[in-house]
C-alpha cells in the first residue's frame, strides 16, 4: 500500500508541500478505489471462467460494491431476507489499508503534535466513510436494499478505529497514552495482543485440520454450482473471505457455548445437531454425523493456551518497578480478560444473518464466548505471568 501512495504523490516533489489533510484525502481515496477495483477484477475473472458468460461488467461492479459494504458491517435486504454477515478477511484488508494510509501520512509529513496527528487520522477516516456511504447510495437497489442504520454505523466505525490506530501508532502517541495508564500499560497491551493473536491462529488451525479431514467433501461442495471452473473458483474465493468468520465460530466451540449455522445446525461439545446448510466448501469442516468430533474436545484448550501466551508476553515486558510474581499474576488476569473481550468482539462481528428463517442466526454467541474465554484465559495468564516473573527475578 505504501509504494502505491508514494507513486500517487511523487509528482508533488519539488513543488510546494502538499498539506497533510490533502495528502490524507488522497491516501484514503486510493484505499477505497483500490479495494473496489481489485474486487471487481476478481469477479470479472470468475465470470470469464463461466461458459455461459456470467455477470456483465456492471453486474460485477455492483456485486463488488455490495461486498465492500458488507465488509464494513453493512446490511442488505434481499429476496431471502436480511444479509449482514461481514466477510472478515475483506474487512481486515480494508482496515489494514486504511491504517496504512494514516501511518503513511504521519510518516510522510513527520507529524508528532496530537492536533496534527488527529487531523491526519480524522481526514483519512472521514474520507473513507464518505466514499463508503457514496458506494452505498449507488449500490442501493430494490433487489438488494441497503439497511442504512447498520451501513452508516459500519462506515463510520471501521475507518475511525483503523485510521486512529495507524496514526497514533506511527506518531508514537499510542505509546504515550499507554504510559499514562495506571500500571504497566505497554506490557499489558502487548500481552493482550499476543494472546489474541495466538487464539486466532489456533482457531484457524482447527479450521484447517477440520477441512483437511474431509478433502472429498470440500471438493464436492466446490463443484456443486457447476459452471465449469467459475463455480469452483467463486465458492473457494468466498470461503477464503469467510475463513476468519469460521475462526470466530471456533472460538465459541472452544470456550464452551458452541456455534450455529442457522436454526438447524448447532455444534458444541455437549452435542451436534445437523441441518441444511449452504453449499459452501468451508462448511465441509462441519461434523458429518451427530457424534461430537474429537477435534471439538481438543479445541477446549485454546483459551488456556492463549492465556499462557498472554501471561508470558506480559511478564517479559514488566520492569523492576512493576512488582513481583503476585502483582504479575494480577496483571495476568487483566490480560486474560482483555483476550476474552477481543474474542467476544470477534464473535460479534464474525456472525450475522444470511437471510430470514433458517439462516437468521449464524456464528457463536458473542457475550458467552467472551465471558468464558476471559475466565479461562485470565486464570492461565495469571499462572503464566507469575511463573515467568518469578523465574526472571
Amino acid at each position: 500500500m505504501r509504494p502505491l501512495l508514494d507513486r500517487l504523490t511523487r509528482h508533488a516533489r519539488g513543488r510546494s508541500e502538499v498539506p497533510p489533510a490533502a495528502l490524507a484525502a488522497v491516501a484514503s481515496s486510493a484505499v477505497t478505489l483500490t479495494g473496489l477495483v481489485l474486487l471487481t477484477l476478481a469477479l470479472v475473472v470468475v465470470a470469464a471462467l463461466d461458459p455461459t458468460g456470467g455477470l456483465s461488467l456492471g453486474g460485477n461492479t455492483r456485486l463488488a460494491a455490495r461486498m465492500w459494504l458488507l465488509a464494513h458491517g453493512a446490511g442488505l435486504r434481499w429476496e431471502a431476507g436480511t444479509l449482514a454477515l461481514a466477510p472478515l478477511l475483506l474487512t481486515a484488508l480494508a482496515a489494514w489499508g486504511t491504517s496504512s494510509a494514516a501511518r503513511w501520512v504521519v510518516a510522510a509529513r513527520d507529524l508528532a503534535a496530537p492536533r496534527d496527528v488527529a487531523l491526519a487520522g480524522g481526514t483519512v477516516a472521514g474520507v473513507h466513510a464518505v466514499l463508503t456511504l457514496g458506494v452505498a447510495v449507488l449500490a442501493d437497489a430494490p433487489d438488494a436494499a441497503v439497511l442504512w442504520p447498520r451501513t452508516v454505523a459500519g462506515a463510520l466505525l471501521l475507518p475511525a478505529l483503523a485510521a486512529g490506530w495507524g496514526a497514533a501508532r506511527e506518531s508514537g502517541l499510542a505509546g504515550e497514552l499507554l504510559d499514562r495508564v495506571p500500571g504497566p500499560g505497554r506490557a499489558l497491551a502487548r500481552g493482550v495482543l499476543a494472546g489474541a493473536a495466538a487464539l486466532l491462529a489456533l482457531a484457524l488451525l482447527v479450521v484447517a485440520v477440520a477441512l483437511a479431514s474431509d478433502v472429498s467433501g470440500v471438493a464436492a461442495l466446490a463443484t456443486s454450482l457447476g459452471g465449469a471452473g467459475a463455480g469452483a473458483v467463486g465458492l473457494v474465493g468466498l470461503s477464503a473471505l469467510l475463513l476468519p468468520n469460521a475462526a470466530a465460530a471456533v472460538l465459541g466451540l472452544a470456550s464452551g457455548p458452541g456455534f450455529a449455522v442457522g436454526a438447524g445446525t448447532l455444534v458444541s461439545t455437549s452435542g451436534v445437531t445437523l441441518g441444511a446448510v449452504p453449499a459452501l466448501p468451508l462448511l465441509a469442516a462441519l461434523p458429518d454425523t451427530q457424534a461430537v468430533p474429537l477435534l471439538a474436545f481438543v479445541s477446549q484448550v485454546l483459551p488456556a493456551l492463549a492465556g499462557l501466551v498472554a501471561g508470558t508476553a506480559l511478564a517479559r515486558r514488566l520492569t523492576d518497578v512493576d512488582g513481583g510474581a503476585v502483582t504479575a499474576a494480577l496483571w495476568g488476569v487483566v490480560a486474560g480478560v482483555g483476550v476474552g473481550v477481543l474474542a467476544g468482539a470477534l464473535a460479534l462481528v464474525g456472525g450475522g444473518p444470511l437471510g430470514d428463517g433458517a439462516l437468521a442466526d449464524v456464528g457463536a454467541p458473542a457475550l458467552s464466548t467472551g465471558l468464558s474465554t476471559a475466565a479461562q484465559a485470565g486464570l492461565a495468564a495469571a499462572v503464566a505471568a507469575a511463573v515467568s516473573r518469578w523465574r526472571r527475578r
